[in-house]
């Protein structure tokens, strides 16, 4: 939530679609994570189809107003970081980054 314009995030488990933690307002979170997780799985299962062995590093959906990172955390497969953004506040390519520590120090 470090990130310039950064309205609300969530840690999800990717198996379940349960949001395991969240910060910030303006979205439905576990409404949010749930759908989420369908675009997680959709995309490994196209990368599986196309016999691409790579890990995602983050998937980025543009909105009108909002930009919206997935990123799955590479040290514990199943989980992901959600983070929503208010698009005419933020830096794109700074909040990949920030999602990027985050990712990164994340202990648990």
């Amino acid at each position: 939530m470090q990130s310039d314009g950064a309205m609300c995030a969530a840690l999800v488990d990717a198996n379940s679609g349960m949001t395991l933690g969240r910060t910030g307002t303006g979205l439905d979170l576990d409404l949010a994570a749930a759908g989420n997780t369908e675009v997680v799985r959709a995309k490994m299962k196209t990368m599986k189809s196309l016999g691409l062995n790579d890990a995602i590093e983050d998937i980025l959906i543009t909105l009108g107003k909002q930009y919206h990172i997935i990123r799955p955390v590479a040290s514990k497969p199943g989980l992901f970081i959600y983070l929503v953004l208010d698009k005419s506040k933020s830096n794109l390519a700074l909040a990949r980054r920030n999602c990027q520590e985050a990712e990164q120090a994340l202990s648990l």
